[in-house]
């Protein structure tokens, strides 16, 4: 199956601790592994770095081009991109000592990394040691909560760093965001120098809307649906342009007794909503990297906004 892992010298440039990944590649590492060696493990110990940019001209004289620059990699002088000279790169160490004070004090545990695209991607996620578990008549269903950072070495792409809510039974990536004031995540752009400070204090609000979702859960999981109610849900989080139902919506009705951990709450619109996540994450989508992408910053992350909106609203 299709994967865009960045492959170097036929080893994946990704690190994981626990369970393998689907696609099979990349290092193994323990759970309590520092930043720095799991940014070597991942194969990300490298930087890049603005180079000018020289053209010929009609007389054979060479000329540097004005305004552009390449954007090159330390390890092999691949060119990444082309930037402005405004544009300023954000180096992958800089993005693993973003993890390093929580890593060293404790309340975080370094998960994956990895680079994409050819390196024009790369991320680190770690796991934060602030998750909730709610009780349900058919057990005890616990949601475990994850920092992610990405940073793009590609023009027009913004530092991406953001709460990312895994659903352990079926590993389904869930949301934070019940209203449209504050979200989950910080976009940074590359027209300044990444501010470390700025994005603690906006994740630190973020972060305390964890509590605000946890109590949304276990409302839902308390929260009962007619046989009408489910069909209205579904054909709202999957619109159709006809009259019918959507395909994705019948999809819906078709899985959600017979998702992982579909029992666990059943009856109630915690069901429902995970169905939307379990479908966003495992279904939808040309493969597992574009759902990946579009779980986390695509246009499946705002199926499950407002999937989750719409559940709390019912």
């Amino acid at each position: 199956m299709a994967h865009e892992i960045e492959m170097v010298d036929g080893v994946a440039q990704m690190a994981y601790a626990g369970a393998l990944p689907w696609h099979g590649l990349g290092t193994e590492v323990s759970d309590d592994i520092s930043t720095d060696d799991m940014m070597k493990a991942a194969g990300l110990d490298w930087s890049v770095t603005k180079q000018p940019m020289y053209y010929m001209d009609d007389l054979g004289e060479m000329g540097e081009v004005p305004g552009k620059t390449a954007l090159v990699r330390s390890t092999d002088n691949k060119v990444m991109d082309i930037v402005g000279e405004g544009w300023n790169p954000v180096q992958n160490q800089e993005a693993f000592d973003f993890f390093r004070q929580f890593v060293d004090a404790g309340d975080m545990q370094m998960h994956t990394a990895g680079s994409l695209k050819g390196g024009k991607m790369v991320w680190a996620l770690a796991k934060i040691n602030d998750g909730f578990t709610i009780k349900t008549p058919q057990g005890e269903d616990t949601v475990e909560s994850y920092l992610l950072f990405s940073n793009p070495h590609q023009y027009g792409k913004s530092i991406d760093v953001r709460f990312t809510p895994i659903r352990v039974v079926c590993n389904n990536t869930l949301t934070l965001s019940i209203d449209q004031q504050v979200d989950n995540y910080v976009r940074m752009g590359h027209q300044t120098p990444f501010d470390a400070a700025t994005a603690m204090e906006t994740l630190g609000m973020a972060h305390q809307k964890l509590e605000t979702y946890k109590e949304a859960a276990e409302y839902l999981c308390q929260k009962t649906y007619t046989s009408e109610q489910m069909v209205d849900y579904f054909n709202q989080v999957f619109p159709s342009a006809g009259e019918k139902a959507s395909y994705k919506a019948r999809e819906a009705q078709e899985v959600m007794h017979t998702q992982a951990g579909a029992e666990l709450g059943e009856g109630t619109f915690w069901q429902l909503f995970n169905t939307v996540t379990y479908m966003t994450d495992h279904t939808l989508g040309r493969n597992n990297d574009n759902r990946l992408q579009s779980s986390w910053y695509g246009t499946n992350a705002n199926v499950k906004k407002k999937a989750l909106e719409l559940a709390v609203a019912a």
